[in-house]
């Protein structure tokens, strides 16, 4: 949620916050703008609600000439989307301007001792109480006259007004009387430096860095940073300056871009190929019939000594860690639950001893995963995390994890980051199980079928024509059930949500068997039932379950076996998915769902990599 660039250099720098503020949209938002500061200390701030090609109109007209500037995009807490509430925001008297992301809890109180001490606000947002904090103490700072405060001043001053904080914040600070510098910090929101030899970089993740530099440095919680055209420092809240390491940007421009794709989540659907190739590269040893993971940070003597497994998530992640709680207890009998990150954090679960626990997330800073990870961690147990960007809170946080390397993913609706993740629990899987009860050969058998994986995907990418005409035919829908059952439970949660997320349809997953404890109740002609069976165990009772549905008038569309020949008798609409082992099913079956979601949408008139209210890094709670 929300999103922060800046620059400091030679060139203008609102080119760069408007380009980094697009790379940055996926991310959720409803207002935009950006502030610059030039050489005559003057600050030009300019700032809209609605999207970015509303602040690019205006900006048309009025683009500002500084060379050090910020820029914000605001998912809308404090205070509803307008130009008032968008960022940036000024201090009273205009010697500061900041950019926020996060919540600050205590801003009530901040705001009415200021109130008290004359001041007057105009947002509603909790953001604008840092800028008048921070202009509040530059007042009082010991400044010669003609002179400009000192960049120890500077630091020392967000800092002192950061102690007065509580809550989370991702900063940018321009001071009007310093347009040498931009001064940003972090506590639980993300921000990362892009460094190059005359510039450099603040944005809230690397995408918008992709072209301008390939060297970034990682911001930790309690860090603040100095950036200058040429000079990076960073101090610690409580360990003064520290030395950052720089590390290589492995983005490619290309990875960022829409290429020959009409949308993010349609390319992000045809890379997933890819990224199943890329998440599983190294990691399976078929020497050893086992997987292998580079940053667990736990020994397999320690891992052996598992006595159960927490999965911890939110969202689309929620829905991998469901199906990985399958696959983990069916490859390892090691018994797995799994718990909404946003219910964990504030329950106080008896969690026995010896419970490993795994925060699931693509983005690694959900905040309700991140909160529920540190109170287990708080507890003692070893916390590890499943997510997708290098250098994210949750990476940090973790005693170990392992990355998805599933490449950026910018539509909201997640697509190859979940597949990825399902593919990183099928291999904890098959590593657990080979550490107890597992065989070699089935260990080998497992592997091969996950090898296969990649073009089992490419041959369901071609159901997208047949997911097409399904769309066409029920686009006008307000209802759909999602049945499945087994692995494919929830495949059909996971269904059902991209198709809230994008089409704005109301949609429900079950369990097909819980049809007649209350669901079938909705079941008319104008709802259909989208039945997730391939063939497997428990294939002949979803076949019955099915007929429930037809036997009351239910229209039916079928994710079925490319081999089953008998579900064209029952099923108005049949998709055909290639044959893969069960416990790979959930991958393959998805494909057809996400091609669903992706043509109601587009046929209803809807944004679908920006679709309202969401945000793809849930950075609030």
């Amino acid at each position: 949620m929300c999103g922060i660039v800046g620059y400091v250099g030679d060139l203008r720098a609102a080119d760069f916050l408007l380009e980094g503020l697009r790379r940055l949209e996926y991310r959720g938002y409803d207002s935009a703008g950006i502030a610059a500061v030039d050489r005559h200390q003057q600050f030009h701030v300019v700032k809209t609600a609605g999207r970015i090609d509303s602040l690019a109109d205006r900006l048309a007209d009025d683009m500002p000439v500084g060379t050090t500037g910020i820029g914000h995009t605001r998912w809308a807490t404090h205070g509803a989307a307008t130009e008032a509430n968008a960022h940036p925001h000024l201090g009273p008297e205009g010697e500061v301007v900041i950019v926020h992301n996060g919540v600050i809890e205590n801003y009530a109180a901040l705001k009415s001792r200021l109130q008290q001490k004359g001041y007057v606000f105009h947002s509603d947002t909790d953001s604008e109480v840092i800028a008048y904090m921070l202009e509040d103490g530059y007042k009082q700072l010991s400044i010669a006259p003609g002179k400009a405060p000192t960049d120890d001043a500077l630091v020392g001053l967000v800092q002192k007004v950061l102690a007065k904080l509580q809550g989370t914040y991702g900063v940018g600070v321009l001071f009007r009387s310093r347009p040498d510098l931009i001064i940003a910090a972090r506590l639980g929101s993300p921000l990362v430096i892009g460094v190059s030899d005359d510039a450099h970089f603040l944005a809230s993740d690397a995408s918008p860095l992709v072209g301008y530099t390939d060297k970034i440095v990682y911001l930790t919680d309690h860090q603040v940073a100095l950036l200058k055209a040429d000079s990076l420092q960073i101090a610690h809240r409580d360990l003064g300056e520290v030395s950052h390491n720089v590390e290589k940007l492995e983005i490619a421009s290309g990875d960022v871009e829409l290429g020959e794709y009409e949308h993010y989540m349609l390319k992000e659907i045809f890379e997933q190929p890819q990224s199943l190739e890329n998440t599983m590269r190294g990691r399976l040893n078929l020497d050893n019939a086992t997987a292998v993971f580079g940053g667990l940070n736990l020994t397999p003597q320690e891992l052996r000594g598992v006595d159960r497994i927490l999965l911890t998530a939110c969202g689309t992640s929620w829905h991998a860690a469901m199906v990985g709680e399958y696959l983990i207890e069916e490859m390892a009998r090691i018994p797995v639950e799994v718990e909404y990150a946003s219910e964990l954090r504030y329950r106080n679960p008896p969690v026995p001893r010896r419970t490993l626990v795994f925060g699931i997330t693509q983005s690694g800073e959900t905040a309700d995963t991140l909160a529920a990870l540190r109170e287990m961690k708080r507890k003692g147990h070893p916390t590890l995390a499943i997510c997708n960007v290098v250098g994210s809170s949750i990476a940090q946080e973790a005693n170990g994890g392992i990355y998805l390397h599933a490449g950026p993913e910018v539509g909201v609706a997640s697509t190859k980051a979940y597949t990825s993740q399902l593919a990183v629990l099928a291999m904890l899987g098959l590593y657990f199980g080979r550490l107890n009860h597992l065989s070699f050969d089935q260990g080998y058998r497992i592997i091969r079928a996950m090898q296969a994986l990649p073009d089992a995907v490419r041959t369901a990418l071609n159901t997208q024509e047949q997911a097409q005409k399904v769309a066409e035919k029920y686009q006008s829908a307000n209802n759909f059930l999602y049945l499945g059952r087994y692995f494919n439970f929830p495949t059909a949660l996971e269904g059902a949500l991209k198709l809230k997320e994008i089409s704005y349809i109301h949609a429900e997953g079950y369990p097909a068997a819980e049809l007649k404890h209350g669901p079938i109740a909705l079941v008319d002609e104008n709802t259909p039932s989208v039945f997730i069976m391939p063939q497997g165990v428990v294939y002949d009772k979803v076949m019955s379950n099915l007929q429930e549905i037809k036997a009351r008038g239910g229209p039916v569309i079928a994710i079925a076996s490319e081999d089953d020949h008998e579900i064209d008798n029952y099923a108005d609409d049949v998709i055909r998915i290639p044959t893969v082992e069960e416990f790979l099913q959930p991958i393959v079956s998805v494909i057809p769902l996400q091609f669903i979601a992706y043509h109601i949408a587009l046929l209803r008139g809807c944004d679908v990599d920006k679709p309202r209210n969401l945000a793809k890094s849930v950075t609030v709670e």
